[in-house]
């Protein structure tokens, strides 16, 4: 949920006017909190100034595009408070949607063809061949490659 509120702002922020500051200046501020939540570089802290910020805009933009902006965060925060608190405290996205705080993993069911150490842009992948393979979570970017060549499906997102 923390993501769709994310991709809502996103298009608010893209069609605000810019003519009042709540909106203009307010949104942004939003989906940049909302981005450092995402990427898992949030703290408790930000889901205070969030929700203030949130209520802020909606009280005193002058546009109904404004007014209405911050909506998706307060009612995501209303009713999936956990989520957002599963964000900072945990670093973890209980939705698999945040792909920075996901750890991409190669189950039992690789059979070591190599497709997706061959096509991993940072070789992050290694393994011998009809071996399992393994991923280094330090090295890997989590683009998704590695899942898309994986004909087997042995590579999961956790």
């Amino acid at each position: 949920m923390v993501d769709i509120a994310r991709f809502f702002l996103d298009f608010s922020v893209e069609e605000s006017c810019g003519k009042c500051t709540p909106c203009r200046i307010g949104t942004k501020r939003l989906y940049e909190l909302l981005n450092k939540i995402c990427e898992g570089k949030g703290c408790e802290q930000d889901l205070v100034d969030l929700k203030d910020l949130a209520l802020t805009v909606k009280n005193t933009a002058l546009c109904g595009l404004g007014k209405c902006a911050p909506n998706p965060v307060l009612s995501t925060m209303d009713c999936f408070y956990d989520e957002y608190l599963a964000h900072v405290k945990d670093h973890k996205c209980p939705a698999g949607k945040c792909s920075s705080m996901l750890d991409f993993v190669i189950t039992d069911d690789c059979i070591g063809c190599g497709l997706c150490a061959k096509n991993c842009p940072v070789d992050a992948i290694s393994g011998e061949k009809k071996e399992k393979h393994i991923i280094d979570t330090a090295v890997c970017i989590k683009c998704g490659t590695c899942i898309e060549k994986c004909k087997k499906g042995a590579i999961v997102k956790r």
